[in-house]
């Protein structure tokens, strides 16, 4: 018997590159979509290019709870807390592709999202969900916080480095850039057409939501307090993120022996790749992917680790991570359904 899936919030980017993975994966089948902006449309009235394919009207987020075994919610932050509520007591699996489940510490989510924790009871059985990282941790939860894209870049491209003591955990700078979908599917002034086609910027700079999320993932790993300066720009691309880091080195490694550390963390980690020297990381090469790709490089003028990574932020980034950890709590193969090959161009 297939596992019923549903989707809360699925006409947003997030939402319907959801559906469009959860619609070939093997194992699930969709149960129901919910929309406020669209309640009582076909989803293929949206999105077109589902005609024929899933043509499921979006109903009301009461309906997807009660009509699944998972769902998934792809909400702003603090819209989320009342279904996970609602999935909890129906005894039903909750993944959260917003920030309201990613954050420990509450005085955190308050400072950074303006927002409360409703029931602090939710926040202790929840899981943060990388699944390379704290794959243990997330077996058996019925929470889970799916993580942002920036933090997932990043900390999958400083975990080895950090879990090995080859870099300083502290005054560590990032450097990331975002296609235009990381913004969302409602419009706003600087992702309008004109605004930002033709250019490239910095936003939020220093001040970013995702960077206690990045430092709590990173502390975890490393055993201890991180400090990042966290610094996003804008890319006039549709998707993709690529993550420049920049660490001051603790010892005398040589670049081959801090290699040799990333390929043993992630061996047997099918969804990143650590690239050969010589090579390059570029979004194109893991457009609607799940796949992590890293580089590594030293400075050795200012004794700086510089690691490279891109994803796909909607698949690895969202949607792919969040199936990704659904098939971790139902014990499905983990590659179910995203094991999609990159494309080309």
């Amino acid at each position: 018997m297939k596992i019923k899936a549903g989707v809360i919030g699925a006409t947003g980017y997030a939402g319907v590159e959801l559906v469009r993975l959860l619609l070939k994966h093997p194992d699930v089948e969709i149960s129901a979509l919910s929309s406020v902006s669209f309640e009582g449309k076909q989803i293929s009235e949206i999105y077109p290019s589902l005609r024929e394919i899933c043509d499921d009207t979006c109903t009301t987020s009461e309906d997807v709870v009660n009509s699944s075994d998972v769902v998934f919610a792809a909400l702003p932050h603090g819209l989320s807390q009342d279904t996970a509520y609602q999935c909890t007591q129906q005894g039903k699996k909750f993944i959260d592709l917003g920030a309201d489940f990613r954050l420990e510490n509450p005085e955190d989510y308050e400072k950074w999202y303006g927002c409360e924790y409703k029931y602090p009871e939710l926040h202790d059985k929840a899981v943060y969900g990388i699944p390379e990282l704290f794959r243990e941790e997330i077996k058996g939860k019925s929470i889970v916080g799916n993580p942002g894209c920036y933090p997932t870049s990043i900390a999958l491209g400083l975990a080895p480095a950090l879990k090995a003591g080859v870099i300083e955990p502290l005054g560590i700078v990032i450097d990331s850039k975002s296609g235009v979908t990381g913004a969302g599917r409602k419009p706003t002034q600087n992702t309008h057409f004109p605004e930002c086609n033709e250019a490239f910027s910095a936003y939020k700079v220093a001040n970013h939501r995702h960077t206690p999320e990045i430092e709590q993932a990173l502390g975890k790993v490393a055993g201890g307090s991180v400090s990042v300066t966290f610094v996003p720009h804008l890319l006039p691309v549709n998707r993709g993120i690529l993550s420049t880091m920049y660490a001051k080195l603790t010892g005398k490694l040589t670049l081959n022996e801090i290699r040799l550390i990333y390929e043993e963390a992630y061996k047997n980690e099918f969804f990143v790749r650590v690239l050969p020297e010589g090579t390059s990381v570029d979004i194109r090469n893991v457009k609607c992917s799940n796949y992590c790709d890293i580089q590594l490089y030293m400075d050795e003028h200012t004794n700086l680790l510089i690691v490279t990574s891109v994803i796909d932020n909607m698949v690895k980034g969202a949607a792919g991570q969040a199936i990704q950890n659904m098939n971790l709590l139902f014990g499905l193969r983990e590659t179910a359904g995203i094991d999609m090959i990159p494309t080309a161009f």
